[in-house]
Parts: C-alpha cells; sequence; structure tokens
C-alpha cells in the first residue's frame, strides 16, 4: 500500500474490514479449512499475555484488539476503523495517527502489539516501525499472515472491496522463525497454516 493512499483504503474497507476474520461478503466462497479454529487459537493467545499497558499499532477494527487485558490504547490512521474499534472495546483508548510516527513518549508502554500491519511494510517502513516500537515499549508482538498458503514470499496485489474499487496492496507472508530473525530474536506463540504470532523483547 503506497503511504499516500493507505488512509483511504481502511477508511474505504473499515465496514467491510471484519468480513475477512468472519468469513461472509467477499470471502463467503473462499476455502480456508482449518481457519475458524486456527483464529480461535490467535485470540486465545492474545488473551493469554499477562496484562499490561499495551498499545495495539494499527488496530483496525478492533477485531484482535478486543482480547487484549490491561490498560489498552488503539492507534490507526483510518477514522472509521477507529470508530469500529471504539464501539467493540468500550473500555480501551483510541488514537488517529501514524504508525511510523507514533505520538507518544519513550517507555509509555509495557507492550506494543500489531495485527497484520507488518506485512504491508515495505524495508524502509519496516525500519521506521520497528524503532518507534521498541522506543516506548520493551516487548512487541505481532500478529501476521502465515507462509503455508502463499505461493510467495511477498507481491503487490489487488484488492477489490464491495463498491468495486480496486487498490493495489503490498504484502509479505511469513515463516514463523525468518520473522523471528528479522526481530533480532523472541519466542513462537503460534504457527498455523494461516496465521504466525511472534513476541519479541527489545
Amino acid at each position: 500500500m503506497r503511504e499516500s493512499t493507505a488512509p483511504a483504503y481502511y477508511d474505504q474497507r473499515a465496514a467491510e474490514y471484519d468480513d475477512w476474520y468472519q468469513g461472509v461478503g467477499l470471502y463467503a466462497n473462499r476455502e480456508r479449512p482449518g481457519f475458524d479454529e486456527e483464529l480461535i487459537a490467535v485470540t486465545e493467545a492474545l488473551a493469554a499475555l499477562a496484562p499490561s499497558r499495551t498499545l495495539d499499532v494499527a488496530c483496525g477494527t478492533g477485531f484482535l484488539t478486543q482480547h487484549l487485558r490491561g490498560s489498552v490504547t488503539g492507534l490507526d490512521a483510518s477514522e472509521r476503523m477507529l470508530a469500529i474499534a471504539a464501539r467493540r472495546v468500550p473500555t480501551g483508548t483510541f488514537v488517529q495517527g501514524d504508525a511510523l510516527s507514533l505520538p507518544f513518549s519513550d517507555e509509555s508502554f509495557d507492550r506494543v502489539c500489531s495485527g497484520h500491519f507488518y506485512g504491508h511494510l515495505d524495508e524502509r517502513q519496516r525500519t521506521a516501525f520497528l524503532a518507534e516500537a521498541r522506543r516506548i515499549a520493551p516487548e512487541l508482538v505481532l500478529v501476521d499472515a502465515s507462509r503455508t498458503h502463499s505461493a510467495v514470499d511477498d507481491e503487490w496485489s489487488q484488492r477489490r472491496l464491495l463498491d468495486g474499487s480496486r487498490w493495489e496492496v503490498y504484502k509479505r507472508w511469513f515463516e514463523p522463525d525468518a520473522l523471528l530473525d528479522e526481530l533480532e530474536g523472541g519466542d513462537v506463540l503460534h504457527a498455523g497454516d494461516w496465521f504466525v504470532v511472534v513476541r519479541s523483547p527489545r
């Protein structure tokens, strides 16, 4: 996703974003064996994290945010995504902002989480995001897409929304150990056919 168009894409997609998780809408006819069971395992892995001051970067609609325990803040560039997240997680705090230049002081949180965001970043963006995540918290937890069902490591792909609009999105898929190598260490919380979840200390 080009940085200049990302907020517009996610604003446009906000009302249908959860369709991917729920297997409805444009995803209703996709064959995804084991996906629902694995999604439960991912949410259970997030819920099992110790309660803490957590920042969920690129929180989207709060679909994963709702499973985090403790004092939770969600950040996203999309106003429409944040509106849905705030309704879903009424005890959370939600902030509109730039994930590559986080509007928080050093050591503001105990943990940064992010779901299905890191895999959309190019090398320069990854460097910026990791520097910011490490600046504000000693722990990083990432949820992203497994390499198992992808024929490639990364690609630019066309995304179509229910209104017929089409958007170009950069996407990566991960082997958990390779992802941890990028993060310079940590542990695997979930390794499946659809999702990977890793935790990395600073």
